[in-house]
């Protein structure tokens, strides 16, 4: 979990450009479409759209987007129908790669995904290839520079969370996902600022990659992100801060 973990912090912190900025709110806004789509468009009875929104208020996207993405996951707006796919392989340096996208046209979504894959040296496998090397659980993200360690652990734990651990400057919760909300709620009430709270595929174990393998694997999956069909790409590297801060330079 450390590897890419540490590669979101770092991604987190770039300057954002109107251009990203553009493409995160469309992934957001089919999270928010679909959520409704599958479970109605209540927040209070649906909490995968609780956490969609939660999302893209985070980003502060528009309040009128949301409404109109909840309104076109109910029907109550017409809009391009998005189905949930999932691709696995390998990248450079044997890590395992899972990505789950969002797609009008799952045949150029597959088409993209399997032509980065190619160009730098991974291979994109079948169904279930790499799948049962995560577990789903939720994921909450607090800036341990300004968090008393004590205080999160305990209001976490309190609520059901699994395990808490430091990653540089960043505390990493995890837990069922179904205990998702409990816990963030939790840590507000007891005035604890949540940096990124979301359902994520955490890696059972890792795999270290380095040197060249780790420029190519790291390039590989800010490829992958890029893609306006893929919501997310989660990896089991563990990649050293000398060859990420290089690898990232």
């Amino acid at each position: 979990m450390a590897g890419h973990s540490k590669w979101k912090q770092i991604k987190r912190k770039k300057a954002v450009t109107d251009a990203r900025r553009g493409a995160l709110f469309t992934k957001l806004i089919r999270e928010i479409t679909i959520a409704a789509k599958q479970g109605g468009g209540d927040p209070a009875g649906n909490a995968r759209l609780r956490t969609a929104i939660d999302a893209a208020k985070a980003e502060n996207m528009p309040l009128d987007n949301i409404e109109r993405a909840v309104k076109k996951g109910t029907g109550e707006l017409e809009g391009i129908q998005y189905e949930e796919v999932s691709y696995e392989g390998y990248g450079p340096g044997g890590a395992a790669i899972f990505i789950e996208a969002t797609t009008d046209n799952a045949n150029r979504t597959v088409a993209e995904i399997r032509h980065l894959f190619q160009r730098y040296g991974g291979n994109l496998g079948a169904a279930k290839t790499v799948a049962w090397m995560f577990d789903r659980k939720a994921h909450i993200s607090l800036d341990a520079t300004n968090v008393d360690e004590d205080a999160a652990m305990e209001a976490a734990l309190d609520a059901g969370a699994e395990d808490m651990v430091r990653d540089g400057d960043v505390f990493l919760i995890t837990g069922p996902v179904h205990r998702l909300h409990e816990i963030t709620e939790r840590l507000k009430q007891r005035k604890i600022p949540v940096q990124s709270a979301e359902i994520g595929m955490i890696p059972k174990s890792t795999v270290k990659v380095d040197g060249k393998d780790a420029k190519k694997l790291l390039e590989l999956i800010e490829e992958l992100e890029a893609l306006d069909d893929v919501a997310k790409v989660s990896s089991n590297f563990d990649i050293d801060a000398e060859a990420m801060a290089a690898a990232t330079a």
